[in-house]
């Protein structure tokens, strides 16, 4: 608890312009943030929700992160949880919530369809751009009225 408290303390000069995050009802340990669609890719102009669950062992190991936001995304499964290595494999307690929240929104912009949570998202990256560009504006315009 006193890491999340320290990096709460930190966030406004950790976090990019674009991103933010709170605890949740005061709950040190639950976290809503809040990542702006990266200019200059589809996303632009989206407003994203998610949520960061944090356990007790915290920075040993990661959050729970996920979309509430509804994504169309070759990393990101339907639940909304998100594929990236910072997440599972490649966690390092020295990751904190800027670089989190800062990777997944790097994620959006570049997506890895080599690594699919979401494999119709993945082919029609690769496939057919224009039809993935067109669901992805589709989700943009959506975003802004989720509750």
């Amino acid at each position: 608890m006193d890491r999340l408290m320290k990096e709460l303390e930190n966030l406004d000069q950790a976090l990019p312009v674009g991103i933010s995050a709170e605890p949740k009802d005061n709950n040190i340990m639950h976290w809503n943030a809040i990542i702006l669609g990266p200019d200059k890719s589809p996303w632009e102009g989206g407003s994203f929700k998610l949520t960061l669950q944090f356990p007790e062992d915290y920075p040993t190991k990661p959050p729970t992160v996920r979309f509430i936001s509804r994504m169309f995304h070759p990393n990101i499964y339907a639940d909304g949880r998100i594929c990236l290595a910072i997440l599972q494999n490649q966690w390092s307690p020295i990751n904190d919530v800027a670089t989190i929240l800062t990777s997944i929104q790097s994620l959006l912009r570049d997506p890895n369809p080599n690594s699919p949570a979401n494999k119709e998202a993945a082919k029609m990256f690769t496939e057919n751009k224009r039809e993935y560009n067109r669901r992805i504006r589709e989700l943009v315009d959506l975003s802004w009225t989720y509750d």
